[in-house]
């Protein structure tokens, strides 16, 4: 008889040519055959690393939380070194409950979808009334808002110019940077300062609960519209990687993920102009957060080109720029210029650190600089054309191409940051059992260990 198939983590078929599943797999060959794939040990798992989680943002302030505790001080403050090892062993047995609850999947465990958006809702109702962990993002959010609540203009005036009790809990990296955040984040931070008022913890507060809102209505989507209801929940809802990253950390990018699952199903039901439009409002929306969304956008795009849909390709840019000259003309195209001067920033563990610290020692910043932000996006589109082709035929198009765009972006691009990752996830959570997922594991996990320090500098 033949040998019997490989099977990668996510229970894809591993070829024997040379792919993603064959290049480094070893450890997740062994990982999914030993007992972390059984459902006991892996939700056990999980669980301890999320508890270790809640302990560390009920502990506030310490070194990976906000410098206040909110909304409540739960316990009392945790010293560095304990918060330190929380943090570290939480993400740690967060990822290995992420392989073992895939591997259990792949294996055959199917637990009730209605089940996993149960548990799921009731961990993230926890973690977003808790401090915000592993990013001071948050406060630089209210701080934005707050801004513009008292009528000023966040792409000019800084945190620090601000002053007082919002520019005391935002991250001294961020303190004197304008907003670099698109016109529809600074409404929905405005909206939370309008409330929360010279209150900077309430203003946080309904900052993560809208977060946490966005995380469970994408969840709820993907598990009603996904091929694989239960592959889906495990992959957003019930992941505890995303729950420690996304609601704990109260990132936008949970926003512009929610709005992402949105854009795709209007795109691949498209059963008529509405659709259309629909999907084009919906990036335009996404890309008033974060620019970077834009990649969702062309990931919708690539085939409709393939197919010459030029009247399709027409209502989704119109309806796209229609939303985005409507944000732009409330603040002005001033609004991008903080971006230009963000885009020159180089993070770790990107490959572009060596080049950026070699290229100064030689040729100079200026030079080092420019050659950065022409080779990154001809790297980041050529990479995307290789994930792509990695991606089963039967999937999507235009979940692959967005899937292929983002993976590339995170692993191409100078500044990234695990929180990044979200809409990849939710693409992820749409495409059939392929290996690439081991490499989006590995990947999330290793940013998440680079950075989780909640503003308070580096920890790795």
């Amino acid at each position: 008889m033949p040998p019997a198939p490989r099977v990668a983590l996510d229970g894809a078929p591993v070829s024997a040519t040379v792919s993603p599943g064959v290049l480094g797999g070893a450890l997740f060959h062994r990982l999914k055959d030993s007992a972390l794939t059984r459902p006991k040990v892996a939700v056990s798992i999980s669980a301890a690393g999320i508890v270790l989680l809640v302990l560390v943002g009920a502990s506030a302030p310490n070194n990976h939380t906000l410098r206040a505790p909110l909304p409540l001080p739960l316990l009392a403050p945790m010293p560095g070194g304990a918060s330190t090892v929380a943090v570290y062993v939480s993400i740690a047995l967060c990822c290995l409950g992420l392989v073992g609850l895939l591997g259990a999947n792949s294996h055959g465990w199917r637990p009730s979808p209605r089940r996993l958006f149960g548990i799921g809702a009731a961990t993230v109702a926890v973690v977003a009334n808790l401090t915000p962990v592993g990013s001071s993002d948050t406060a630089s959010y209210a701080a934005y808002g707050r801004i513009a609540a008292l009528g000023g203009d966040p792409y000019v005036t800084t945190p620090g110019q601000l002053g007082g009790a919002y520019a005391h809990l935002v991250s001294d990296v961020w303190l004197r940077t304008p907003s670099v955040y698109g016109p529809v984040a600074t409404w929905v931070q405005a909206a939370a300062a309008q409330v929360g008022g010279h209150r900077p913890w309430l203003t946080i507060w309904l900052l993560m609960l809208v977060n946490g809102a966005a995380f469970l209505a994408a969840g709820y989507f993907l598990i009603r519209t996904a091929d694989d209801p239960v592959r889906a929940g495990l992959m957003w809802v019930a992941n505890p990687v995303l729950i420690v990253l996304l609601v704990a950390g109260g990132h936008l990018d949970t926003l512009i993920a929610a709005l992402a699952v949105c854009a795709v199903y209007c795109a691949r039901r498209a059963a008529g102009a509405r659709d259309d439009l629909l999907a084009g409002l919906l990036v335009g929306l996404a890309c008033g957060i974060k620019i970077s969304a834009v990649l969702l956008g062309l990931g919708l795009l690539w085939p409709l080109l393939r197919e010459r849909a030029w009247w399709r390709i027409t209502r989704q840019i119109s309806a796209f720029a229609l939303i985005s000259l409507v944000g732009y003309r409330w603040y002005g195209l001033h609004a991008l210029a903080p971006l230009s001067a963000a885009s020159h920033l180089v993070s770790v563990p990107s490959l572009w650190a060596a080049v950026q610290q070699l290229g100064q020692a030689t040729v100079g910043p200026a030079a080092t600089s420019a050659v950065i932000s022409i080779a990154w996006p001809v790297l980041m589109l050529a990479l995307a054309w290789l994930i792509h082709r990695w991606i089963p035929s039967r999937a999507p198009l235009a979940v692959s191409g967005s899937f292929a765009l983002g993976f590339a972006w995170i692993l191409m691009a100078p500044w990234s940051m695990p929180w990044y990752t979200a809409t990849i996830w939710a693409m992820a959570a749409l495409l059939p059992r392929t290996p690439l997922i081991r490499w989006l594991i590995l990947t999330t996990s290793v940013l998440a260990f680079c950075h989780n320090s909640g503003g308070h500098g580096w920890s790795w």
